[in-house]
């Protein structure tokens, strides 16, 4: 059985092909979001539910990364490392003011 509901895959798929979520991805990203991993996700679990055959009953796309790694709502990781280098503890004159 797949590790979502197919429903789960569609809403992702159609999510990632909306005009806000488009915008956003190329704003944040410079880039346009590759939604055609969604979109077999979810005609992997369709296959499963309507077959149930060999070949379909461990869909490798599915079992391999059960849809937080993909690019989406929850599994999207930053590009960068980071601005900043992060400190141990706080600068010795942390208690003065400001300039």
């Amino acid at each position: 059985q797949p590790p979502r509901s197919c429903e789960d895959y569609w809403g992702e798929w159609k999510h990632c092909r909306g005009l806000r979520h488009a915008f956003h991805h190329y704003y944040a990203h410079g880039e346009l979001p590759d939604c055609g991993r969604w979109r077999e996700d979810y005609e992997a679990c369709r296959a499963w539910e309507r077959d149930r055959a060999a070949a379909a009953q461990v869909p490798a796309p599915l079992l391999a990364c059960p849809g937080l790694c993909r690019p989406g709502l929850l599994g999207q990781k930053p590009r960068s490392r980071g601005v900043w280098k992060l400190r141990k503890s706080p600068p010795p004159d942390w208690y003065l003011p400001l300039d």
